[in-house]
């Protein structure tokens, strides 16, 4: 009771806030304000650490998206804004037409429709030029890439430059030099568009959508891609009666010949088919593969064929068709092709035991060739790609970045052959575009195309290399000056050129098309003429597998020589190959007459009556050119695949923005920004 008297009588409680000011305050508080910079700057700060961490947080992290997406904005917007603000004026002086830089689109084929089951025979179809296609005029491409070592060691025993600068002398225009970034290997440089208004806006109409594109109008099929159709069937017919699941047909025999036991000719041919529309044939070899194909075999494969052949094939088959059984299997054989990649070097060796899981070189050396070390990136990178499974691309990589530090290159020319234990080239001095090295230079274009053109070491090699072999390894023939490509042994150059060389213009095209120097595509020209000419003049009208060149006029001699072990047909798509690059990038309708005539000679010279097509033994003699019984897998897979799409009208039949193929014709997505 006590207690709550005193708590009743004690005085309530004050609380009081002690606040002390500047002399400058207080004089505002009294009315002093004058409006100063400083003072509202001291205004702007007390509020500031009035607000709460939180807010303060919330503030910063808005005004940081806001920088972010206005530079992002101004990033996308960039290009298209300069690209229009510097159209040039249409009385500016243009470049020869060179194919632009296009982006990539997501790859999509449409459903393959039923070929007609009644082509008619060969001679009966009409040898007429297709129509003209809907082809879209491109100028020349944005951005050039020229060497800066071209000044160097121009010079050489056989002046290889002057030949080059020849063909590019009619091409060349003043322009003012002004670089816009310099880098390992290339300096790229600005180059004035002269593509002509019409072509703009066409690009600009193209869908703006993969289902846009799927809703377009197909290109119906044309005489001579009938002919083809029907060169297909007839070598499909004697392949399924005579050899059916085995790897080649030999149709003279009616029998087969076993390599791996994989049946790679019907696995190589199993996207031609669905780009010829060969429903029927192509749901039959499906069946087999689900079947029938089986890895786990104890047999030595070649590590190089059987990438480019099995899983190239498959994984371009899986692309067109959507058929996860394809992708299934091409893991498959992934993985059992990976031990070739345990070397001391992790330069792989040559064959692979694919149902035991070891690998070895040939018994006679422990060397790989080179050209098949550095010609199963494609594959693999993709494989590596579709399973999200690192070890594909990581072992395939690691060979190309080891290839890129070697000693022994000669200006970009490699020697033919590495060794798998010390990781070093060998047999020093020897270079060559053809056997062995081939497809080290097509691939190190098509990796550059296929990553999103993001790997400069890949490019510098690649520039370096043509520059290598204009230097070092081209020549004219004579009397009619053919530009060709030699081979160079200890400083002495040869005039042989292999039919395997003929890759090269479709190569150069290729990357003058995706932005590369203008005079590849010149020199494209020149090496596509020369291929030709391989053919043409031939008695039989089919090239050889080797040529020799005469270097001097001699009378009563064509410029093009052939030697008695040489002059055997393999049914090769090298030639026919660069055709459908060249009329793909210039639309001059002679790269498909020329391939019309090489079809026709293949029909009349090779073509077996019960079935199938032979390579031969003399392409000299047409009285009689000594059949071989013998039908590569690489005559479906590649070389009457190459044919169709040369004839084509459809310039988006495999886009050549949206797919890169590999050295055995099979398409693969170009990889897209996701």
């Amino acid at each position: 009771a006590a207690a709550a008297v005193t708590a009743a009588a004690s005085p309530p409680r004050r609380d009081f806030i002690s606040v002390t000011l500047s002399p400058e305050e207080a004089a505002v508080g009294a009315g002093g304000y004058n409006n100063s910079k400083a003072w509202r700057r001291r205004s702007c700060w007390r509020k500031w650490k009035q607000l709460s961490r939180l807010q303060r947080s919330v503030i910063l992290f808005l005004f940081a998206f806001l920088v972010v997406c206005g530079v992002i904005s101004y990033t996308s917007m960039g290009e298209p804004w300069k690209s229009l603000t510097s159209k040039p004026s249409d009385n500016q002086r243009s470049e020869p037409e060179i194919p632009g830089l296009k982006l990539a689109n997501p790859a999509v084929l449409p459903a393959p429709q039923k070929a007609d089951d009644n082509p008619g025979d060969y001679p009966e179809l009409s040898p007429q030029k297709p129509p003209k296609p809907p082809h879209v005029q491109r100028g020349s491409s944005n951005l050039q890439i020229k060497p800066p070592w071209k000044n160097v060691r121009l010079n050489t025993r056989h002046d290889s430059s002057r030949v080059v600068e020849e063909l590019v002398q009619a091409d060349k225009e003043e322009k003012t030099e002004k670089s816009v970034i310099s880098w390992r290997g290339a300096v790229i440089e600005p180059d004035q568009s002269t593509e002509p208004p019409s072509s703009k806006k066409k690009e600009s109409e193209k869908p703006s959508s993969v289902e846009a594109e799927d809703q377009k109008e197909p290109v119906p099929i044309n005489d001579r891609q009938v002919a083809v159709i029907e060169a297909f069937r007839h070598a499909w017919k004697g392949y399924k009666e005579f050899a059916w699941g085995h790897d080649e047909l030999k149709p003279l025999s009616k029998s087969y010949s076993e390599w791996f036991g994989l049946g790679l000719t019907l696995i190589d041919a199993l996207d031609t088919m669905w780009i010829l529309g060969l429903k029927e044939e192509f749901e039959e070899a499906r069946k087999w593969v689900a079947n029938n194909l089986v890895f786990d075999k104890n047999v030595d494969v070649n590590l190089f064929e059987s990438t480019i052949r099995i899983l190239g094939g498959l994984l371009s088959t899986y692309h067109l068709s959507g058929d996860s059984l394809f992708l299934e299997k091409a893991k498959d054989i992934g993985n059992r092709l990976m031990p070739a990649f345990k070397t001391p070097s992790k330069i792989p060796y040559s064959d692979v035991n694919i149902g035991r899981g070891t690998a070895h070189p040939p018994r006679w050396t422990s060397d790989s060739t080179v050209a098949e070390v550095t010609s199963i990136q494609l594959e693999f990178r993709e494989l590596s790609r579709l399973t999200g499974d690192q070890k594909f691309q990581k072992a395939v990589d690691e060979v190309m970045k080891h290839v890129h530090t070697l000693s022994g290159k000669n200006d970009g020319l490699v020697p033919m052959f590495i060794n798998t234990n010390s990781g070093q080239f060998t047999h020093l001095g020897v270079y060559t575009l053809g056997a062995r090295a081939d497809s080290y230079y097509e691939y190190l274009l098509k990796q550059w195309i296929q990553g999103g053109k993001k790997e400069s070491e890949l490019l510098e090699d690649y520039m370096r290399a043509i520059e290598g072999v204009k230097q070092h390894l081209l020549q004219r023939s004579q009397p009619n000056k053919l530009t060709f490509v030699g081979e160079l042994a200890h400083g002495h150059f040869s005039a042989k050129m292999d039919h395997l060389v003929c890759f090269l213009p479709g190569t150069l095209a290729l990357g003058a098309h995706n932005g590369l120097t203008a005079d590849h595509i010149k020199l494209a020209e020149a090496l596509m003429e020369t291929c030709y000419q391989m053919y043409a003049q031939v008695e039989t009208g089919l090239s050889p597998e080797i040529v020799h060149f005469n270097l001097h006029a001699q009378k009563g001699h064509k410029d093009v020589e052939i030697k008695p072990a040489d002059r055997h047909n393999l049914l090769r798509p090298e030639t026919v190959e660069s055709l459908f690059y060249m009329y793909r990038f210039t639309g001059d309708k002679k790269y498909q007459d020329w391939g019309w005539e090489i079809l026709q000679n293949f029909n009349k010279y090779t073509r077996v009556p019960t079935g199938g097509y032979t390579s031969i033994n003399n392409v000299q003699n047409p009285s009689n050119p000594e059949p071989r019984d013998k039908m590569e897998s690489f005559f479906l897979g590649e070389t009457l695949k190459y044919m169709f799409l040369l004839f084509s009208d459809d310039i988006d039949l495999i886009n050549l923005d949206k797919y890169v193929f590999n050295t055995e014709a099979h398409p693969l997505p170009i990889w897209v920004p996701a």
